[in-house]
């Protein structure tokens, strides 16, 4: 398995669509490339997580890295929809197997939860213009699709096997608050309590979220300590796909396979 450890900066540099295309006798064609994959382990070897790189939302965590590595790759079906919605699929679907660029510690939150929880080195800042619309419209379909799969799911969802677990209406409202009132809030964007939990109140504040995201990687703005602009981006569609697929996953409609 590769590991971050001896790699050039160069082969960590996020690719843009200068580097994800070649032209071929006029014509432009999409290279086949990997999925840059970074494998993060929890400090006490608990829970790992892995997560690609150029496509923030695509993240699955597991009790160990071969099973995170196994979880990820079979998510990638599930997360096309989000491609679909940012009019990459032709790209996403183009991209070959995924590649560790990057084997790292994380922090307690990789063990507690198995999920990503700061940066990796494969996420510098600041980003170029092209590279942060790419994550931006990634991100947006993260949110078209959470919205999609929150509109038509059952009220109540599929209990667990002690017959605990939320309802449709509290993961919606859990997703969009820790979004809202404390993502946000890295950037110094204060959103009032359930502010965003109207149609009109989550329209402005997703606008207004992604100004501020554009603001600060020009230099405005405090710089936040632990996080950086591209972990912020990736763990908001993370946590926004994680509840999509959660919720898929308890509908009560959905039909059996």
């Amino acid at each position: 398995m590769a590991t971050g450890r001896g790699r050039r900066s160069a082969e960590l540099a996020v690719p843009t669509d200068a580097h994800r295309r070649r032209r071929h006798g006029g014509a432009r064609t999409l290279e086949c490339m990997p999925v840059r994959t970074v494998l993060e382990r929890g400090p006490k070897a608990k829970r790992a997580v892995a997560f690609a790189v150029d496509w923030p939302g695509w993240s699955r965590g597991a009790k160990t890295p071969e099973l995170a590595l196994e979880l990820l790759e079979s998510y990638r079906k599930r997360y096309r929809p989000v491609a679909v919605a940012a009019r990459m699929a032709d790209e996403f679907d183009t991209v070959g197997s995924l590649d560790v660029v990057e084997d790292r510690v994380g922090t307690g939150s990789t063990d507690f939860w198995g999920i990503s929880f700061s940066p990796s080195a494969a996420e510098p800042e600041p980003m170029d213009d092209t590279e942060l619309e790419r994550r931006i419209g990634l991100l947006r379909s993260c949110w078209g699709v959470f919205d999609a799969v929150a509109a038509r799911v059952s009220a109540e969802l599929l209990k667990g096997p002690r017959g605990g677990g939320r309802d449709r209406d509290q993961i919606i409202r859990h997703t969009i608050r820790t979004e809202s009132e404390e993502f946000a809030k890295r950037l110094g964007l204060h959103v009032p309590q359930g502010g965003a939990l109207t149609p009109k109140g989550l329209r402005d504040y997703r606008e207004t979220y992604v100004a501020t995201m554009r603001a600060y990687n020009v230099g405005e703005g405090k710089r936040m300590r632990s996080w950086n602009l591209p972990f912020l981006v990736r763990h908001s569609a993370f946590h926004t796909m994680d509840h999509a697929w959660e919720l898929q996953d308890k509908d009560l409609t959905a039909p059996a396979e």
